[in-house]
């Protein structure tokens, strides 16, 4: 009996374990968009979060038409030390794995494409802009000696990934050079990816039992019948991850821009000054994770600095086609850069250049005037009327001005004889200084 109650029990314990075992689950995230700072972080959490809880294997489902070398260096790098089995699907149908893509789909410990989808065009382009960080045009030679310096990292890196992975080495160093880009189908035939699946259902049958070596050494993969987990940016990520991008941020600066302006045209509006500095600081904080231009940066100040000049000085228009030249030049050259979402969209500089016109020289134009127009209410509001002497007037005496009696002071030596009309020219106290008309 006590045999029977022990083989029971043990049995129960191996259910246990076993059970155990099949509730691994396959961590699931979806990358779609520019790789910056943000989804770079994204993806390394994602890497951990997948190692602490022992998962099966992380999935990322990519489409990215490329991004920052930077932060595509910080997830390859994770992707090589990871100790969790790596999947990138490129996926769905249409997507791609453009410039950084092509870095971390070779990355992977298993390389997947969906039909329909491609890979390539890894070459680096000018990010920052064509010269010196201050702005700075170089010459040809310096500009074409950067440029092979960066291909060249470029090309180590990439075929480094390629030989880790045992991957083809030769069409990955082209991807970089050349800027190669092949279909899905080209992909599996040379060996870029492991395998092409329509499905993650099918991508996850086929990846079943695949060896893979990860840092703790070779591991087989179990996929197959594995519950998969999704996990999605957080709203702060979110957040974060949209505001980067090179409009929102080129909106946010103008805002910025504007608020600030107003307020300091119009003290104690409070709320512009509150907007323009919410406006300031979320541009800046996007500023960090993109190739700004400086040169385009002081040309969108110095459009700003000729239209605020219009409003003051009389130049017949010369001031607000510079003003509106530089700020289109300087919008324009705000991201100078190769890699088209990293740019500012001419749908986007258009108004905004357009809508900063009509802002400054209509609304700030409006609060300057206000402030140089002469004060129409209380005891300020005297200074220029005309009025009569009740009384001789010499020194002092009594006037009548706008229905009122006041004690009135002779502004001019000679004095003013009683009868005879007056203008203020001043007020001390409740006494008016005035003249004779």
């Amino acid at each position: 009996m006590f045999k029977f109650k022990f083989k029971l029990l043990s049995a129960a314990l191996l259910a246990l374990v076993f059970s155990n075992a099949d509730c691994a689950e396959i961590h699931r995230v979806r990358i779609d968009g520019v790789i910056n700072p943000v989804s770079s972080k994204f993806i390394i959490d994602a890497v951990d979060r997948a190692e602490t809880e022992k998962a099966a294997a992380l999935l990322i489902e990519l489409d990215t038409p490329g991004g920052l070398l930077e932060a595509t260096r910080d997830i390859v790098q994770r992707f090589l030390a990871a100790d969790v089995p790596v999947i990138v699907y490129v996926s769905p149908d249409g997507a791609r794995a453009g410039s950084a893509g092509v870095f971390i789909t070779l990355a992977a410990h298993i390389a997947a494409m969906a039909p329909g989808t491609n890979i390539g065009a890894a070459h680096p382009v000018s990010i920052g802009g064509k010269g010196f960080p201050g702005g700075g045009e170089m010459d040809s030679a310096n500009a074409r000696a950067l440029s092979d310096k960066a291909t060249n990292d470029a090309a180590a890196l990439c075929r480094s990934i390629a030989q880790t992975r045992h991957r083809n080495v030769e069409w990955a160093e082209k991807a970089v050079r050349e800027s190669a880009s092949i279909t899905a189908l080209d992909a599996l035939e040379h060996k870029v990816i492991d395998i092409l699946a329509p499905s993650v259902d099918s991508l996850l049958s086929a990846a079943n039992g695949r060896k893979v070596h990860l840092k703790s050494g070779e591991t087989t993969l179990q996929s197959q019948g594995v519950a998969l987990r999704t996990f999605e940016m957080t709203w702060r990520e979110k957040f974060f991850d949209k505001i980067s991008d090179p409009n929102l941020a080129y909106i946010f600066m103008m805002i910025g821009i504007y608020g600030i302006m107003f307020e300091l045209y119009n003290p104690g509006a409070v709320l512009p000054g509150v907007l323009g500095g919410i406006g300031i600081l979320l541009a800046l904080f996007a500023f960090q994770a993109l190739p700004v231009n400086a040169t385009g940066v002081l040309l969108i100040i110095f459009g700003i600095i000729l239209l605020l000049l219009e409003i003051k000085v009389t130049s017949y228009g010369v001031l607000t086609v510079g003003g509106a030249v530089s700020l289109f030049l300087g919008s324009f050259m705000l991201f100078d850069t190769d890699v088209t979402v990293f740019r500012v969209s001419l749908g986007v500089i258009i108004p905004v250049v357009i809508f900063t016109l009509l802002f400054f020289l209509f609304a700030i134009g409006m609060g300057l005037r206000a402030q140089a127009r002469r004060v129409e209410t209380g005891r300020e509001a005297l200074i220029g009327q005309s009025g009569e002497a009740l009384s001789e007037i010499n020194p002092r005496g009594m006037v009548l001005v706008e229905g009122e009696y006041w004690n009135a002071e002779c502004a001019a030596p000679e004095g003013i004889p009683k009868g005879a009309k007056v203008v203020v020219r001043e007020i001390k106290g409740m006494t008016l200084v005035v003249d004779k008309v």
